[in-house]
């Protein structure tokens, strides 16, 4: 039980790596701080698109990875039930229709708490870019 929980705590680590890796790639590619200062309602919208789009992305490559792993441990039948066993419990959505097997179940749970995390720091990333856009649209404060 200790080795599987250990595979747990080094996935999680690999997603966080992943996590943060592909946020500072986002504020690379993106004109995230240019867009707020002289940009429209289009531009702006256009901005939060692919931010969203991108924080997405990051994390179906962080599901895919918690996927692969159910799959290469057999926890599961297929390379299909593992990846959406992944997506059920990093979501938290858990629907139940597929469960591990007694003695993986505690890595599901570090899967899904992972999870919450993980979509709790893209919302935060994105809270931080929409607050931005719109205190530059705003204007300076008058009193």
């Amino acid at each position: 039980m200790l080795a599987k929980v250990a595979d747990a705590f080094l996935l999680l680590a690999l997603t966080v790596i992943i996590h943060g890796a592909g946020l500072t790639i986002v504020l690379r590619r993106l004109p995230l701080w240019k867009t707020a200062d002289d940009a429209g309602f289009v531009p702006r919208t256009w901005l939060l698109i692919q931010l969203a789009s991108w924080a997405i992305t990051i994390h179906m490559v962080e599901i895919a990875m918690w996927g692969l792993f159910f799959w290469w441990k057999k926890c599961l039948p297929d390379l299909e039930s593992s990846l959406y066993f992944a997506v059920v419990t990093y979501t938290t959505v858990g629907y139940g229709d597929l469960v591990l097997a007694k003695g993986w179940r505690l890595v599901a749970g570090v899967e899904a708490l992972t999870g919450i995390l993980m979509c709790g720091w893209s919302t935060g990333f994105f809270f931080i870019v929409a607050s931005r856009l719109y205190v530059a649209r705003l204007g300076p404060k008058q009193n």
